[in-house]
């Protein structure tokens, strides 16, 4: 799940829009690097996102795609939970892996589809 959310221009940084949505949101905001995908900023260093987070299993992870434009994920943030029920990332897997990620994802979608429409309600105030 993801969608690409237009910013005002009063918060189109991370540091801004971390303010924002620290003030005028019930859910964690937390500004960290992005090792779920591991971009590259400008200088090859590892990049940054704001991690909006509702629960241990759901949160929605956020950057700057352009200068207010802002591409939002949702996301796993607890590592132990993201290893047993995130994407697997491996190129080649064999059918058991293939079967219960299946099953994972049917178990889990509804859930996660609500989790990420609330908290993209919460960015969409910054629009």
């Amino acid at each position: 799940m993801e969608n690409l959310i237009t910013i005002n221009n009063q918060h189109n940084s991370l540091d801004s829009l971390h303010q924002f949505l620290n003030k005028n949101s019930s859910f964690e905001c937390t500004k960290t690097y992005d090792t779920w995908e591991q971009r590259l900023d400008a200088n090859g260093q590892m990049a940054q996102c704001l991690v909006l987070k509702k629960s241990n299993m759901h949160a929605v992870k956020l950057f700057f795609l352009n200068e207010n434009t802002v591409k939002v994920n949702h996301i796993i943030p607890n590592k132990i939970m993201q290893a047993y029920f995130g994407k697997s990332q491996k190129r080649y897997q064999n059918i058991l892996e293939v079967i219960t990620g299946k099953i994972k994802d049917i178990a889990l979608s509804g859930s996660q589809q609500k989790a990420f429409e609330e908290l993209e309600k919460e960015i969409k105030k910054a629009s």
